[in-house]
Protein backbone atom coordinates (compact mmCIF):
# COMPACT_ATOMS: atom_id res chain seq x y z
CA UNK A 1 0.00 0.00 0.00
CA UNK A 2 1.22 3.47 -0.90
CA UNK A 3 -0.88 4.89 1.92
CA UNK A 4 -2.30 3.17 4.98
CA UNK A 5 -4.44 5.80 6.70
CA UNK A 6 -6.73 7.97 4.59
CA UNK A 7 -8.96 10.83 5.74
CA UNK A 8 -11.91 12.00 3.65
CA UNK A 9 -12.97 15.53 4.52
CA UNK A 10 -16.58 16.24 3.57
CA UNK A 11 -19.20 13.52 3.85
CA UNK A 12 -21.73 14.52 1.21
CA UNK A 13 -22.96 12.18 -1.50
CA UNK A 14 -19.56 11.65 -3.15
CA UNK A 15 -17.44 12.10 -0.02
CA UNK A 16 -19.34 9.25 1.66
CA UNK A 17 -18.88 7.04 -1.40
CA UNK A 18 -15.15 7.77 -1.59
CA UNK A 19 -14.69 6.97 2.08
CA UNK A 20 -16.60 3.70 1.89
CA UNK A 21 -14.88 2.53 -1.30
CA UNK A 22 -11.46 3.09 0.27
CA UNK A 23 -12.51 1.24 3.43
CA UNK A 24 -13.95 -1.58 1.32
CA UNK A 25 -10.52 -2.02 -0.25
CA UNK A 26 -8.86 -2.52 3.13
CA UNK A 27 -7.62 0.91 4.20
CA UNK A 28 -8.13 2.65 7.52
CA UNK A 29 -10.50 5.53 6.82
CA UNK A 30 -11.36 8.59 8.88
CA UNK A 31 -14.36 10.69 7.83
CA UNK A 32 -14.45 14.37 8.80
CA UNK A 33 -17.32 16.84 8.63
CA UNK A 34 -18.10 20.15 10.29
CA UNK A 35 -20.50 18.97 13.01
CA UNK A 36 -22.05 15.89 14.61
CA UNK A 37 -25.28 16.29 12.65
CA UNK A 38 -23.40 16.06 9.35
CA UNK A 39 -21.54 13.01 10.65
CA UNK A 40 -24.78 11.24 11.60
CA UNK A 41 -26.17 11.96 8.13
CA UNK A 42 -22.98 10.50 6.62
CA UNK A 43 -23.32 7.32 8.66
CA UNK A 44 -26.85 6.88 7.28
CA UNK A 45 -25.62 7.43 3.71
CA UNK A 46 -22.86 4.89 4.13
CA UNK A 47 -25.15 2.29 5.71
CA UNK A 48 -27.28 2.48 2.55
CA UNK A 49 -24.21 1.81 0.41
CA UNK A 50 -23.87 -1.68 1.90
CA UNK A 51 -26.88 -2.91 -0.06
CA UNK A 52 -25.59 -1.32 -3.27
CA UNK A 53 -22.26 -3.11 -2.91
CA UNK A 54 -24.02 -6.42 -2.33
CA UNK A 55 -26.36 -5.84 -5.28
CA UNK A 56 -23.88 -4.40 -7.77
CA UNK A 57 -20.62 -6.09 -6.77
CA UNK A 58 -21.83 -9.30 -5.18
CA UNK A 59 -20.18 -8.31 -1.89
CA UNK A 60 -20.93 -10.42 1.18
CA UNK A 61 -22.41 -9.23 4.47
CA UNK A 62 -19.05 -9.82 6.08
CA UNK A 63 -17.25 -7.64 3.52
CA UNK A 64 -19.63 -4.68 3.71
CA UNK A 65 -19.75 -4.78 7.51
CA UNK A 66 -15.98 -5.06 7.84
CA UNK A 67 -15.56 -2.02 5.58
CA UNK A 68 -17.87 0.01 7.82
CA UNK A 69 -16.08 -1.16 10.98
CA UNK A 70 -12.75 0.10 9.61
CA UNK A 71 -14.13 3.65 9.41
CA UNK A 72 -13.93 6.31 12.11
CA UNK A 73 -15.95 9.53 12.17
CA UNK A 74 -14.87 12.93 13.48
CA UNK A 75 -16.13 16.49 13.73
CA UNK A 76 -12.68 17.55 15.02
CA UNK A 77 -10.32 18.07 12.07
CA UNK A 78 -7.15 17.64 14.13
CA UNK A 79 -8.22 14.22 15.37
CA UNK A 80 -9.47 13.20 11.92
CA UNK A 81 -6.05 13.76 10.29
CA UNK A 82 -3.78 12.80 13.19
CA UNK A 83 -2.54 9.61 11.44
CA UNK A 84 -3.36 10.57 7.85
CA UNK A 85 -1.01 9.66 5.02
CA UNK A 86 -3.50 11.15 2.55
CA UNK A 87 -6.37 13.62 2.96
CA UNK A 88 -9.00 13.70 0.22
CA UNK A 89 -10.99 16.93 0.36
CA UNK A 90 -14.63 16.72 -0.75
CA UNK A 91 -16.08 19.91 0.77
CA UNK A 92 -18.61 22.09 -1.13
CA UNK A 93 -17.66 23.50 -4.52
CA UNK A 94 -17.15 27.04 -3.29
CA UNK A 95 -13.70 28.64 -3.50
CA UNK A 96 -13.80 30.43 -0.13
CA UNK A 97 -14.91 27.30 1.73
CA UNK A 98 -12.09 25.27 0.18
CA UNK A 99 -9.41 27.90 0.84
CA UNK A 100 -10.49 28.26 4.48
CA UNK A 101 -10.50 24.48 4.84
CA UNK A 102 -6.94 24.17 3.50
CA UNK A 103 -5.69 26.88 5.85
CA UNK A 104 -7.12 24.90 8.77
CA UNK A 105 -5.86 21.58 7.43
CA UNK A 106 -2.31 22.89 6.93
CA UNK A 107 -2.11 23.74 10.64
CA UNK A 108 -3.11 20.30 11.95
CA UNK A 109 -2.00 17.69 9.38
CA UNK A 110 1.30 15.82 9.78
CA UNK A 111 4.15 17.11 7.61
CA UNK A 112 4.23 13.98 5.44
CA UNK A 113 0.50 14.05 4.61
CA UNK A 114 -0.47 14.45 0.97
CA UNK A 115 -3.54 16.57 0.18
CA UNK A 116 -5.83 15.78 -2.78
CA UNK A 117 -8.98 17.62 -3.80
CA UNK A 118 -11.99 15.91 -5.33
CA UNK A 119 -13.18 19.22 -6.81
CA UNK A 120 -14.95 18.61 -10.09
CA UNK A 121 -14.40 22.02 -11.68
CA UNK A 122 -11.57 23.89 -9.94
CA UNK A 123 -7.82 23.82 -10.56
CA UNK A 124 -5.08 22.76 -8.14
CA UNK A 125 -3.20 26.04 -8.62
CA UNK A 126 -6.18 27.87 -7.04
CA UNK A 127 -5.46 26.19 -3.70
CA UNK A 128 -1.79 25.13 -3.84
CA UNK A 129 -0.53 28.08 -1.75
CA UNK A 130 -3.32 27.69 0.82
CA UNK A 131 -2.23 24.10 1.48
CA UNK A 132 1.20 25.17 2.72
CA UNK A 133 2.67 22.18 0.85
CA UNK A 134 2.09 22.78 -2.90
CA UNK A 135 4.48 19.98 -3.88
CA UNK A 136 2.26 17.51 -2.00
CA UNK A 137 -1.03 18.78 -3.45
CA UNK A 138 -3.00 17.68 -6.51
CA UNK A 139 -6.49 16.70 -7.65
CA UNK A 140 -8.08 13.25 -7.36
CA UNK A 141 -11.53 13.33 -8.92
CA UNK A 142 -14.05 10.51 -8.79
CA UNK A 143 -17.32 9.95 -10.62
CA UNK A 144 -20.60 9.45 -8.78
CA UNK A 145 -21.46 5.83 -7.88
CA UNK A 146 -17.73 5.28 -7.53
CA UNK A 147 -17.97 1.50 -7.04
CA UNK A 148 -19.43 1.14 -10.57
CA UNK A 149 -18.21 4.23 -12.42
CA UNK A 150 -14.67 3.64 -11.25
CA UNK A 151 -12.72 6.47 -12.83
CA UNK A 152 -10.06 8.41 -10.91
CA UNK A 153 -8.82 11.53 -12.66
CA UNK A 154 -5.46 12.57 -11.20
CA UNK A 155 -4.41 16.11 -12.16
CA UNK A 156 -1.16 17.80 -11.16
CA UNK A 157 -0.21 21.46 -11.17
CA UNK A 158 3.23 22.80 -12.12
CA UNK A 159 4.53 22.49 -8.56
CA UNK A 160 3.32 18.94 -7.82
CA UNK A 161 6.12 16.47 -7.07
CA UNK A 162 6.05 13.75 -9.74
CA UNK A 163 6.55 11.05 -7.10
CA UNK A 164 3.40 12.29 -5.35
CA UNK A 165 1.59 12.22 -8.68
CA UNK A 166 2.69 8.61 -9.33
CA UNK A 167 1.80 7.60 -5.76
CA UNK A 168 -1.77 8.81 -6.37
CA UNK A 169 -1.94 6.86 -9.64
CA UNK A 170 -0.86 3.73 -7.75
CA UNK A 171 -3.31 4.42 -4.92
CA UNK A 172 -6.16 4.78 -7.40
CA UNK A 173 -5.42 1.28 -8.69
CA UNK A 174 -5.29 -0.09 -5.12
CA UNK A 175 -8.81 1.16 -4.39
CA UNK A 176 -10.27 -0.40 -7.53
CA UNK A 177 -10.23 2.64 -9.81
CA UNK A 178 -9.06 3.09 -13.38
CA UNK A 179 -6.48 5.89 -13.03
CA UNK A 180 -6.67 8.66 -15.62
CA UNK A 181 -3.50 10.78 -15.34
CA UNK A 182 -3.84 14.41 -16.42
CA UNK A 183 -0.50 16.17 -16.86
CA UNK A 184 -1.65 19.77 -17.29
CA UNK A 185 -4.33 21.77 -15.55
CA UNK A 186 -7.67 21.57 -17.32
CA UNK A 187 -10.88 23.04 -15.85
CA UNK A 188 -13.29 20.12 -15.62
CA UNK A 189 -10.55 17.52 -16.12
CA UNK A 190 -11.58 15.04 -18.85
CA UNK A 191 -14.97 13.84 -17.61
CA UNK A 192 -16.49 17.21 -16.76
CA UNK A 193 -14.96 18.87 -19.82
CA UNK A 194 -17.35 16.57 -21.64
CA UNK A 195 -20.19 16.29 -19.11
CA UNK A 196 -20.74 19.85 -17.82
CA UNK A 197 -21.47 21.45 -21.22
CA UNK A 198 -23.90 18.58 -21.88
CA UNK A 199 -25.73 19.15 -18.56
CA UNK A 200 -25.64 22.93 -19.01
CA UNK A 201 -27.25 22.62 -22.44
CA UNK A 202 -30.02 20.42 -21.00
CA UNK A 203 -30.72 22.90 -18.19
CA UNK A 204 -30.88 25.78 -20.65
CA UNK A 205 -33.45 23.90 -22.73
CA UNK A 206 -35.56 23.36 -19.61
CA UNK A 207 -35.26 26.85 -18.12
CA UNK A 208 -36.02 28.48 -21.48
CA UNK A 209 -39.15 26.30 -21.72
CA UNK A 210 -38.04 24.57 -24.91
CA UNK A 211 -39.09 21.17 -23.54
CA UNK A 212 -39.70 19.47 -20.19
CA UNK A 213 -37.09 17.36 -18.38
CA UNK A 214 -38.59 13.99 -19.35
CA UNK A 215 -38.74 14.90 -23.05
CA UNK A 216 -35.13 16.10 -23.01
CA UNK A 217 -33.99 12.89 -21.31
CA UNK A 218 -36.08 10.76 -23.66
CA UNK A 219 -34.51 12.48 -26.67
CA UNK A 220 -31.00 11.72 -25.48
CA UNK A 221 -31.78 8.12 -24.52
CA UNK A 222 -33.53 7.23 -27.78
CA UNK A 223 -31.02 8.99 -30.01
CA UNK A 224 -27.85 7.66 -28.37
CA UNK A 225 -28.85 4.46 -26.59
CA UNK A 226 -27.71 5.95 -23.26
CA UNK A 227 -29.24 4.34 -20.13
CA UNK A 228 -30.35 7.72 -18.81
CA UNK A 229 -30.50 11.36 -19.80
CA UNK A 230 -29.08 14.62 -18.40
CA UNK A 231 -31.77 15.18 -15.75
CA UNK A 232 -31.48 11.63 -14.43
CA UNK A 233 -27.74 12.30 -14.25
CA UNK A 234 -28.33 15.56 -12.36
CA UNK A 235 -30.50 13.70 -9.85
CA UNK A 236 -27.72 11.16 -9.27
CA UNK A 237 -25.08 13.89 -8.86
CA UNK A 238 -27.40 15.83 -6.54
CA UNK A 239 -28.97 19.16 -7.50
CA UNK A 240 -26.94 21.20 -5.01
CA UNK A 241 -23.76 20.78 -7.07
CA UNK A 242 -25.14 22.12 -10.40
CA UNK A 243 -26.85 24.89 -8.41
CA UNK A 244 -23.53 25.94 -6.81
CA UNK A 245 -21.78 25.85 -10.18
CA UNK A 246 -24.49 27.89 -11.91
CA UNK A 247 -24.61 30.34 -9.00
CA UNK A 248 -20.84 30.91 -9.24
CA UNK A 249 -21.05 31.44 -13.01
CA UNK A 250 -23.97 33.81 -12.49
CA UNK A 251 -22.05 35.86 -9.96
CA UNK A 252 -19.23 36.08 -12.52
CA UNK A 253 -21.63 37.69 -15.00
CA UNK A 254 -23.18 34.77 -16.90
CA UNK A 255 -26.86 35.73 -17.12
CA UNK A 256 -27.98 32.34 -18.46
CA UNK A 257 -26.29 30.56 -15.55
CA UNK A 258 -27.87 33.01 -13.12
CA UNK A 259 -31.29 32.13 -14.53
CA UNK A 260 -30.58 28.39 -14.14
CA UNK A 261 -29.41 28.84 -10.54
CA UNK A 262 -32.58 30.73 -9.62
CA UNK A 263 -34.74 28.09 -11.32
CA UNK A 264 -33.03 25.25 -9.43
CA UNK A 265 -33.30 27.10 -6.13
CA UNK A 266 -36.98 27.97 -6.39
CA UNK A 267 -38.25 24.77 -7.97
CA UNK A 268 -36.01 22.19 -6.32
CA UNK A 269 -33.70 23.19 -3.45
CA UNK A 270 -36.25 25.34 -1.61
CA UNK A 271 -38.71 22.44 -1.82
CA UNK A 272 -36.22 19.88 -0.50
CA UNK A 273 -35.94 18.19 -3.88
CA UNK A 274 -32.23 17.40 -3.94
CA UNK A 275 -32.20 14.41 -6.28
CA UNK A 276 -31.86 10.70 -5.51
CA UNK A 277 -30.58 11.35 -1.97
CA UNK A 278 -33.83 13.07 -0.88
CA UNK A 279 -36.16 10.76 -2.82
CA UNK A 280 -37.13 13.41 -5.35
CA UNK A 281 -35.47 15.71 -7.84
CA UNK A 282 -36.45 15.89 -11.48
CA UNK A 283 -37.84 12.37 -10.88
CA UNK A 284 -39.30 10.55 -7.88
CA UNK A 285 -37.33 7.66 -6.34
CA UNK A 286 -36.84 4.75 -5.89
CA UNK A 287 -38.82 4.16 -9.11
CA UNK A 288 -38.07 7.05 -11.49
CA UNK A 289 -40.16 7.35 -14.63
CA UNK A 290 -37.15 6.98 -16.93
CA UNK A 291 -36.77 3.37 -15.77
CA UNK A 292 -40.33 2.45 -16.77
CA UNK A 293 -40.58 0.13 -19.75
CA UNK A 294 -42.84 2.51 -21.64
CA UNK A 295 -40.74 5.65 -21.03
CA UNK A 296 -39.12 5.53 -24.46
CA UNK A 297 -42.34 4.83 -26.33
Amino acid sequence: MVFKNVTVAGSGVLGSQIAYQIAFKGFNVSVYDINDKAIETAKGRIEKLKDRYKEDLGATDEQVNQAYKSMNFYSDLGKAVEQADLVIEAVPELTDIKINFYHQLAEVAPKHTIFASNSSTMLPSQFADATGRPEKFLMLHFANEIWKNNTAEIMKHEGTDMKVFQDLVDFAKEIGMIPLPIYKEQPGYILNSLLVPFLDAAQQLLVNEIADAETIDKTWMVATGAPNGPFATLDIVGIRTPYNLSKAKGEAGDENAKKVAEYLKVNYLDKGKLGVESGEGFYKYPNPAYKNEDFLK
